[in-house]
């Protein structure tokens, strides 16, 4: 089996979290499939990491901050350095680059504060997701908002909007027509924002709920077109072609400070996507472990709160924008056009508390599709 599938990972506090991954993939026979990207910190030791790697007789690259900045030297691409933001989670939207450079089927997301979880096939099951054909169940609301946690210990996700809660979900089952992202959820530390958090009485980025596997039964679904959810990348696989839609949006190193939104709100613009192409995300299984590590829930609120209401009207925004759909264009450029229609929309925003940052985020994603169009010539022989 050939390497089809780039394993993306941004660490700076626990890069051995991915010999757990690599260990559930060989004893599951995927292992030869995996390409391994660690996208770190120029204070980090990238040399027990590349050793970590030939260890586990794994492909792999690892990639600090002067790393990155050679590769887009060396790809031609210095112009779009700034695409991926410093010091910040998003900066796995440079792993989508090297995926796309590269040639990759598959991607795949996971954070190091995260394990397998011992009762899953873990890449086995998001292959299973991305190839289902068969019927599965879909989730819809009155609020045009689906929770991921749907009666899972009376929770809201991170990024789940505030005005979309107390939902009444309705559920039928109809089968996918191609399924091009699969989202896992977690046990252990449920995801949650810092407002949520401190609601909790906990005051170190965590919550003193803990989720089992018994908590969440057979989970897979879909969410009905018109519909929304929240989308987390520490367990997150997708198809090739969704790249050009889901540049993660630039956080933590912008004018705002706005952060925490990255996967949040790529995949509230993928989703619109997927719906105006007739494509789906699943979300579910396979189940990981989350041990998120405790940090200030303060800290945490200071990155969100400059987007909270953003974030109430953001997928609003998104959801009355007409969306192109091109059936006889490629698929990959079907993508490309739906998000650029996407980003203008977002340039020309409604009256918000720092409704810039809009703006700020149009620019990024129509610049992502011009580095990744870039990528593309650069691939395609010039005429003698």
């Amino acid at each position: 089996m050939r390497e089809d599938t780039c394993v993306v990972a941004p660490t700076i506090r626990n890069p051995e979290f991915a010999r757990e991954y690599v260990e559930n993939a060989r004893q599951h026979g995927h292992a030869d499939r995996l390409h391994v990207v660690l996208v770190t910190e120029d204070f980090c030791d990238t040399g027990a990491m590349r050793a970590m790697l030939e260890d586990l007789e794994v492909a792999g690259r690892v990639f600090d901050g002067a790393a990155r900045e050679r590769w887009f030297d060396d790809h031609g691409l210095s112009e779009y350095a700034d695409l991926v933001p410093a010091k910040s989670h998003a900066q796995t939207s440079f792993g989508l680059l090297y995926l796309w450079a590269n040639d990759f089927e598959y991607g795949v997301f996971l954070d190091d504060d995260t394990r397998p979880h011992p009762d899953f096939d873990f890449f086995g099951g998001h292959y299973a997701n991305l190839a289902r054909e068969t019927t599965v169940e879909r989730r819809g609301s009155d609020t045009a908002w689906v929770n991921v946690l749907d009666g899972v210990a009376d929770l809201y996700p991170r990024g789940y909007p505030y005005g979309a809660m107390g939902e009444t979900t309705e559920r039928d089952r109809a089968a996918p027509t191609r399924v091009v992202a699969s989202q896992g959820l977690w046990t252990d530390v449920p995801d949650l924002d810092a407002v949520r958090i401190l609601a909790d009485g906990d005051l170190a980025g965590q919550s003193t709920v803990r989720l089992e596997r018994s908590d969440y039964g057979d989970p897979l679904f879909d969410v009905v077109p018109g519909n929304y959810t929240t989308v987390c990348s520490m367990n997150l696989a997708f198809r090739r072609e969704v790249v050009p839609a889901f540049y993660q949006l630039p956080m933590d190193d912008n004018p705002w400070g706005v952060g925490r939104f990255d996967d949040i709100w790529s995949g509230v613009l993928l989703k619109r996507v997927c719906d105006a192409l007739d494509r789906q995300v699943l979300t579910g299984t396979p189940l990981c472990v989350h041990e998120k590590a405790p940090r200030s829930t303060f800290g945490d609120l200071r990155a969100e709160a400059p987007a909270l209401e953003l974030n109430e009207h953001l997928w609003q925004i998104v959801d009355d924008t007409p969306v192109p759909a091109s059936p006889d264009a490629p698929e990959s450029e079907r993508f490309r056009q739906a998000y650029r229609a996407l980003a203008d929309a977002l340039g020309d925003p409604p009256e918000l508390e720092h409704a810039d940052f809009l703006p700020y985020v149009a620019e990024h994603m129509n610049r992502w599709l011009d580095c990744l169009a870039a990528l593309d010539r650069r691939r395609v022989p010039a005429d003698d």
